[in-house]
Order: C-alpha cells, then sequence, then structure tokens
C-alpha cells in the first residue's frame, strides 16, 4: 500500500512539473477526472490499464518495461544459479537383468 501511494505521488509530481491541470491530464489519458485522483492517491482498486494510460500521456510508458524485468531481478537470478535450486537428475543405467 505505501508503494502505491508513492506511484501515485510521482505522478502527480509528474503531472504538475509538466504544468498539467487533473482534467487535461485525464482527458489526454482517456480516463475520468475522478479515476486521476484516484492515481494521484495510489488507489489500488484503480485498474493497472488506467495507471498505464496516464503513464503514456505523460511519456512515461518506456520506463514501464523496466518492472519485473527478468535481467534486473537480482533475487531471481541468485536463486537461479543458486547449487540448492538446483534440480540433480539421477543417472539410471540400462540393467541388463531380464
Amino acid at each position: 500500500m505505501v508503494r502505491s501511494r508513492a506511484l501515485g505521488a510521482r505522478i502527480k509530481s509528474a503531472r504538475t512539473h509538466r504544468k498539467l491541470r487533473q482534467i487535461d491530464l485525464a482527458q489526454r489519458a482517456g480516463v475520468s477526472r475522478s479515476t486521476l485522483e484516484a492515481i494521484e492517491r495510489g488507489d489500488l482498486s484503480t485498474g493497472l490499464g488506467a495507471y498505464l494510460r496516464v503513464l503514456w500521456a505523460m511519456g512515461l510508458d518506456n520506463e514501464i518495461e523496466l518492472i519485473a524485468d527478468p535481467g534486473l531481478d537480482r533475487e531471481g537470478l541468485a536463486l537461479e544459479f543458486s547449487a540448492k535450486t538446483k534440480r540433480v537428475r539421477v543417472n539410471r543405467g540400462l540393467s541388463n537383468d531380464f
């Protein structure tokens, strides 16, 4: 919840730095003003598509590609290469016992 509020605050800051009114950004993004207000509050009940539209309308959609990027996931990469999580196959040779 704290991170969603921080994201909303960053979106609001980006809007104000661009000197955009809420109504203007909402129209540009194709969302209602109340939806934009919810986004700026970090309301988790607001759909991801609305967040993406607002980011796109401000030209901030390129950074979205970095979210959950497997190449930047240090913990995931560490787990992938960790010896503890590797599966070991037991070589079962063919038996000549019939």
